[in-house]
């Protein structure tokens, strides 16, 4: 007789999660994702009071993932040029790739997904300008050259996901000169 493993909470939103990337948020159900992983409804009920509450977790869990762990592996880096560098060719490289960001951004309106999107944009956002900051820049001019990089990104993520292949910055000599461009101009006039 074989021993079945017991799902945790965390098996059941990286499920969630999974499904949400492949189908959006209408994709988290309970049942084909009882099945997707090999167990009854009633595994789902012993972790989780109700669906909203999985989502929670899913979305907990992209969140996490998504943000805070890239900026605690951006932190690795202590040179704040070289940082800026980096979450730039990160982000363009990734840009319209994550598809459960993407399906989240469609689903922007759903009373779960709102405010984590908005503490997401935020927390990326106010990280990108306190780059700037640490290279140098007054707080003024890193809140509007970190809204420029972090507005630039985000178009630049909404055409890839949206239209894949339509960006031409292979080229335009491929990521790294597109991120040296971007740099260039957010980085002019830089103090000292």
């Amino acid at each position: 007789m074989t021993q079945e493993r017991r799902l945790t909470a965390e098996d059941w939103a990286e499920a969630a999660l999974e499904a949400l990337g492949e189908g959006g948020l209408s994709a988290i159900a309970v049942e084909p994702l009882a099945a997707r992983l090999g167990v009854t409804k009633g595994s789902f009920y012993w972790h989780f009071a109700n669906r909203e509450a999985l989502v929670a977790a899913a979305l907990a869990l992209w969140e996490q993932r998504s943000t805070e762990a890239k900026i605690a592996s951006l932190n690795a880096e202590p040179d704040p040029v070289a940082r800026i560098r980096l979450l730039f060719s990160q982000a363009i490289e990734l840009a319209g790739r994550d598809s459960a960001e993407i399906n989240l951004r469609a689903a922007s309106d759903n009373p779960l997904v709102q405010p984590l999107l908005r503490r997401v944009i935020q927390r990326r956002l106010w990280y990108t300008i306190d780059l700037f900051e640490q290279i140098g820049f007054s707080r003024e001019e890193a809140i509007r050259r970190g809204a420029m990089a972090f507005t630039a990104y985000g178009g630049q993520s909404e055409i890839t996901a949206r239209f894949p292949g339509i960006m031409p910055i292979d080229e335009g000599g491929g990521i790294g000169a597109y991120v040296d461009s971007v740099l260039e101009v957010l980085l002019s006039g830089r103090p000292g």
